[in-house]
């Protein structure tokens, strides 16, 4: 008899273990995401995170006809790449937006704010129909407080409504400019150490609503590479660029760094690396002094060279056209910046638009050589701590300079040969502080 009694309690036991281990395995949630990634004429990338690993897919339908749902392949998140999942949405069509939610291990996750997305528009160049009108959102320098291991003192971020700001804009997608994240100490020597940065950051409530319908383009600067100012001799680069890349969701990056390019409507952007190739700001003594590097600078010249958009963007973590040779300008890399500028005068390069962060103030720089004209239009800080510039800045166009927290946002619109660009700033209320029209020289 108390054999049975035991028997039965094992069998009990066992039943316990693996109901318990089923409660678990339904367990798993999303703990970052849905973000938006790149968006083409064929196919969106969702970007999630879970706690767990989990089967995960994409449940999406087009606006309009709900009738009509289509789900993307399933992917198992594992711990190795942080229990991240890049879902494709790989039967969109052209021009229409789509409402989609998230399957975790079979259950449907019901979003809490707003969760659509949008396939770009069709336009070809041979054709004499209009290009799309569009617009997106900028910003650099976002600081996110952990108490933990910030420094003590007044918190260095703060005011994240803003992202809230941004999505009233209702622009169709965001550029990251760089200082995205902010790694710590405890941070940057580890796998572990960038995960939990990555995680921590996107953890705010305030991201959610923009992250969930709003594309997402990115580059980096220091501060999501490795230590302040750090360069291509950092020990952890490797981590930092496969932490990046499976982070982001940029349509595209090169074999080694995260440069790349995109193209929306009839603009096209370049997406550039400025800590994979750069050498040391104290090496000025041993070559070669690069922020590029030679191949990625010949990728950039030839890419600029075939190039058939109307304007061209060109994101680099850093201030190119500010002549002052201070911080991390380009002007501290006189011969590499000298060597674009006349590449881009050379080609006949027109209408290009640099789009800079890092400086934690936020200006528009202009440069007219002749029939060359360049900008510059720097945009800092999103939630770090703002400060003014102590540099004369003669580039500086009359009413830009902007330093408080803010963000920009870029309107592309007109017919066929009547662009036009609308640049703008606004403060974390979404206040407008300053806007300028650029027209496209021809």
């Amino acid at each position: 008899m108390k054999f049975k009694i035991l028997k039965h309690k094992r069998v009990l036991y066992y039943l316990l273990l693996i109901f318990n281990l089923q409660l678990n395995a339904e367990a798993a949630k999303i703990v970052s995401g849905p973000i938006l990634g790149y968006s083409t004429l064929k196919e969106v990338l969702v970007w999630i995170q879970t706690d767990q690993a989990s089967k995960v897919a994409l449940e999406y339908s087009e606006i309009g006809n709900p009738r009509n749902r289509y789900i993307s392949e399933t992917i198992q998140t594992d711990y190795k790449t942080g229990f991240i999942a890049k879902l494709i949405a790989n039967r969109v069509e052209p021009g229409k937006s789509y409402n989609y939610n998230l399957l975790v291990d079979g259950k449907r996750i019901k979003g809490e704010h707003p969760q659509t997305f949008q396939a770009q528009s069709f336009f070809a160049y041979a054709s004499h129909q209009d290009p799309p009108s569009f617009s997106f959102a900028l910003g650099s320098c976002a600081y996110v407080n952990e108490s933990e291991f910030d420094v003590p003192g007044k918190p260095y971020g703060g005011e994240y409504f803003i992202f809230n700001s941004i999505l009233s804009k209702k622009p169709n997608f965001m550029l990251w400019l760089g200082d995205n994240i902010y790694l710590r100490e405890p941070d940057w020597d580890s796998r572990t150490g960038f995960l939990h940065r990555y995680r921590h950051q996107r953890g705010i409530p305030e991201l959610a609503p923009l992250f969930a319908s709003v594309h997402h383009y990115a580059i980096w600067d220091d501060h999501d590479f490795g230590p302040n100012d750090s360069d291509s001799s950092f020990w952890m680069r490797e981590t930092s660029e496969e932490m990046f890349k499976l982070h982001w969701g940029n349509p595209n990056y090169a074999k080694e760094g995260i440069y790349g390019s995109f193209v929306w409507g009839d603009v096209q952007f370049f997406l550039l690396d400025n800590r994979t190739f750069r050498t040391a700001n104290n090496n000025r003594e041993i070559g070669p002094r690069q922020i590029l590097g030679e191949k990625q600078f010949q990728w950039f010249v030839n890419s600029l060279a075939y190039s058939k958009a109307t304007f061209k963007f060109v994101a680099i973590g850093g201030q190119f056209l500010n002549p002052n040779s201070v911080f991390e300008n380009h002007a501290t890399y006189p011969q590499e910046r000298n060597k674009i500028l006349s590449a881009i005068r050379d080609l006949k390069i027109k209408n290009l638009i640099f789009l800079t962060g890092d400086r934690h103030h936020t200006e528009l720089n202009f440069l007219q050589e002749d029939d060359i004209s360049i900008y510059d239009f720097t945009v800092s800080p999103l939630t770090s701590r703002y400060y003014s510039p102590s540099e004369k800045n003669p580039l500086r166009v009359e009413g830009t300079l902007v330093d408080k927290r803010n963000f920009g946002t870029i309107s592309v619109s007109g017919k066929r040969g009547q662009r036009k660009l609308v640049l703008q700033i606004f403060d974390v209320y979404g206040k407008e502080l300053w806007k300028k029209e650029i027209l496209p020289t021809p």
